[in-house]
């Protein structure tokens, strides 16, 4: 057995493979104070539903995948460790002075926000690299053991390190790696040349002060994941999800745990990419995952999930610049438990506040009184109150009716149908701006992009959104529920490995390149050897970061083979390159040269048997009313038909306006959709218009 969980912030999702490649699908509410706590309760739910004991369900289990956001909340709420930075003489404002950009331009009433290590915490060591690599000042060790004296007074958890030009010649940097060890042994810390080899020194200082920030927390939380699985009786592989689409082992994700800042969202992905082949035949899609908390747009491209280094913790220029890749998500606060509201000049919003898994939306009953997406959905006859996750918890839906009347609908003077309504619709919009933000900033058009929903709330709003989009097709997989955990469980064991070596394809240095790239493939079969071992498959895939002359920022373009030997593989990364900026960029120039700043390879192991992801077959419950009045915007209340979606047969069409209902999500066909099933068991819907 294989188990893939994905702690969110409302519900904790879990996907069981059995033997033969089937998969099970389970929900059970995150536990925030403890969410290693909430992964054992969905572990019992799963065991309850199997009608297993958990012990015996766990003693069968090879192998657990992690999805967790314990990470990046780390870093939200300010719960890291004390860390200090270590930096080159003369550099001590690294962070303080940043990167240019700013929202808002010519609005200046909004500072920068403070540096994720404080100046006070910032210490100077005499030594100065050249850029061609030379020592132009060698490092003052006298003057390091006083620094470490300063920060063992100061308190100092984790330390990091960012020297100039270590990404040339580390020698610097690994000499202080040695007498951190000598003068504060036990004391965490991270090499900016060893996690992020990248030129720009604010990026790389950024990702290593997060970086060793993370490392104490995560280490213990790592081990003691570990130890309580073990406890439970697992007895199998802890992997955990990274921020760049594929798993680790948890050992080693505790040692660089800033691969773990993205490590729910990126997973959707990688399940979206699959359905998006399988059930339309198409490698350009977009992924759109509705938690209870967040909606998480994604895209694939030409069958790859792009990543950026411009991934921020918060707002663009206000928040954390990881300056590390990831999976290109773009996060807004809109989901099933986001609050609706209204602001003292009569605005309604929605988000981005969420009522999360405590207390959760008003119909709960936990203690939530604000209405929520969920509430209004309940509201508007979508969703049954007694057939939430498959009739386990019942909804109070008059409770949900009574907190959007006091708090939308009599402020708005509204009926509160059309209250509800008009929360759908303002959720809707934030959703299409997420969408249209990532697609359009790579130079996709959403019209000609297949959109997948995944997430539990993915269906109450989706149709409406692929409509906005004027998208050809919406696909809802059956495991779409949870997207993020059916990604994990389809993930492959993955690494990237990066090398700085600058080169021209005017008059290209095929020797020093040839240098790297079998560097570069030498750390793949590593890896291959090592984490990797016993995997089914492997692939390498080598890449260059590409510019024109004299461009600030690169593009990563893959390389066709695994070497560049002869003029024609630079004339192939030369077209690749012009492919690639004109569909980012909308314009190619054909007759410049290329210059390339840095290259990596990412090695990918296949650890998984079975490929896509099927449920197993079950019954269908009976459905109590097969026909429910659904309240539409513009239509008012409509007959609907309700059909459960594991019933409903391959090509067999369903026309809105409808409801598709299973244990785990709801499906709104609006008038004018119609839907069918694929035979991988996605529901693909056509949106039409009303």
């Amino acid at each position: 057995m294989r188990f893939a969980v994905d702690t969110g912030g409302t519900f904790t999702d879990l996907i069981v493979e059995d033997d033969d490649g089937s998969l099970h699908m389970f929900k059970s509410p995150t536990t925030p104070a403890d969410p290693i706590s909430g992964v054992l309760d969905a572990l019992q739910v799963a065991a309850d539903g199997l009608e297993l004991d958990r012990a015996a369900m766990l003693q069968r289990g090879e192998m657990f995948i992690y999805g967790t956001t314990h990470a990046i909340n780390a870093i939200i709420t300010g719960n890291t460790a004390r860390t200090a930075l270590v930096v080159p003489a003369g550099h001590r404002d690294i962070l303080t002075l940043r990167e240019g950009g700013r929202l808002e331009p010519f609005n200046f009433t909004v500072p920068y926000p403070e540096p994720f290590v404080p100046r006070a915490l910032t210490w100077e060591v005499p030594g100065r690299m050249l850029a061609n690599g030379s020592e132009l000042q060698s490092l003052d060790e006298a003057a390091f053991a006083k620094i470490s004296a300063e920060m063992r007074d100061a308190g100092v958890e984790a330390v990091a390190v960012c020297l100039l030009w270590s990404v040339v010649n580390p020698a610097h940097e690994l000499k202080v790696g040695e007498l951190l060890e000598k003068h504060l042994p036990g004391v965490p810390y991270t090499l900016s040349h060893q996690l992020n080899p990248i030129p720009r020194e604010f990026r790389r200082a950024s990702s290593a002060c997060i970086d060793a920030s993370l490392k104490p927390m995560m280490r213990a939380y790592m081990h003691t994941l570990v130890d309580r699985l073990e406890e439970a009786g697992f007895p199998g592989r802890v992997v955990v999800v990274t921020s760049q689409g594929g798993v680790i082992d948890a050992a080693h994700v505790a040692e660089a745990p800033i691969h773990l800042i993205n490590s729910g969202p990126s997973m959707a992905p990688v399940s979206g990419r699959y359905f998006a082949q399988a059930d339309e035949q198409t490698d350009t899609a977009i992924i759109a995952d509705t938690g209870g908390t967040t909606y998480d747009v994604s895209l694939v491209r030409r069958g790859r999930i792009p990543s950026s280094r411009e991934t921020w913790i918060g707002a663009p220029y206000r928040g954390v610049m990881t300056g590390f890749p990831s999976v290109d998500v773009k996060s807004v606060g809109a989901g099933g438990g986001s609050i609706a509201w209204v602001d003292d000049g009569g605005m309604l919003h929605v988000g981005p506040k969420s009522a999360g898994a405590v207390p959760g939306p008003v119909c709960y009953g936990r203690g939530g009184t604000q209405p929520t997406v969920t509430d209004a959905s309940l509201a508007l006859g979508y969703v049954d109150p007694d057939f939430f996750l498959g009739g386990t918890m019942k909804l109070d839906a008059q409770a949900s009716r009574d907190a959007i009347e006091k708090f939308v609908a009599t402020p708005l003077g509204m009926s509160i149908e059309e209250a509800a309504a008009a929360i759908i619709t303002i959720a809707t919009e934030n959703m299409v701006q997420a969408i249209f933000d990532i697609t359009i900033n790579q130079g996709i058009d959403p019209r000609e992009a297949v959109l997948i929903g995944g997430g539990g709330a993915a269906g109450l709003n989706s149709v409406l959104i692929a409509r906005r989009l004027d998208s050809p097709r919406l696909v809802i997989p059956q495991v779409g529920a949870t997207m993020s955990a059916a990604g994990a469980m389809m993930s492959e064991l993955t690494s990237q490995f990066y090398a700085t070596h600058f080169a021209r394809t005017a008059a290209f240095d095929f020797a020093g390149v040839r240098e790297v790239l079998t560097g570069l493939h030498a750390k793949c079969q590593e890896f291959i050897g090592g984490p990797g071992k016993g995997s089914f498959e492997q692939t390498i895939t080598l890449l260059a970061q590409a510019r024109y002359p004299e461009q600030v920022w690169e593009l990563e373009v893959p390389l066709t083979g695994l070497a560049i030997e002869t003029r024609e593989d630079v004339e192939a990364l030369i077209e690749g390159f012009h492919k690639a900026h004109e569909e980012v960029f909308a314009i190619r120039d054909s007759g410049s040269q290329i210059e390339i700043v840095g290259w990596s390879a990412v090695v990918s192991c296949r650890i998984r048997k079975q490929e896509g992801a099927a449920l197993a077959r079950s019954s269908a419950k009976a459905i109590a009313n097969p026909l429910r009045k659904a309240y539409f915007a513009g239509k008012g209340f409509l007959d609907s038909a309700v059909v459960r979606f594991e019933a409903m047969q391959p090509g067999e069409p369903v026309s809105g306006p409808a409801i598709v209902e299973s244990s785990f999500t709801t499906v709104v066909i609006n008038p004018g959709s119609i839907a069918e099933r694929r035979p991988s068991g996605s529901l693909s819907i056509i949106p039409g218009r009303d």
